[in-house]
């Protein structure tokens, strides 16, 4: 499971909380830290910049080169979310289906940039086809 730096743990506890679903399981703010989890399975771990870990000089956007996907059950919910509160949505939302072997499989998906510039892609299930469909 990841674990994200973050600039300001306050800021990413309201994108990945309030606006994503997650809920904190545990928390130790003198680190900075705090371990996060969804009900339908996801964790994620979001600790305050500290120098002793970063192996290279970090600049906004963090994560470049990287995107975290997260399959969810409530998609609809979250895009709701985050129109509410006027989150720019990075790309989708969008239906794409990709070929896995003998079948197609479907996913709801919506990208996002979290506080910090971490691409986060939120995909939900939606089914698989036959590859001919």
């Amino acid at each position: 499971m990841p674990e994200l730096y973050v600039g300001r743990p306050e800021d990413s506890l309201g994108f990945w909380c309030d606006l994503l679903g997650f809920a904190i399981a545990y928390r130790r703010p003198e680190e900075g830290f705090a371990y996060l989890e969804r009900h339908d399975g996801p964790q994620i771990m979001l600790c305050a910049r500290h120098a002793d870990w970063e192996v290279a000089r970090m600049q906004r956007p963090f994560g470049r080169g990287a995107v975290f996907q997260i399959f969810i059950t409530d998609l609809d919910t979250v895009i709701a979310r985050l129109k509410g509160a006027d989150w720019p949505l990075f790309e989708g939302p969008r239906d794409v289906w990709r070929r896995w072997g003998d079948i197609t499989g479907g996913k709801r998906e919506v990208m996002v940039q979290d506080p910090d510039g971490y691409l986060v892609l939120l995909a939900q299930d939606i089914g698989t086809r036959p590859v001919d469909a």
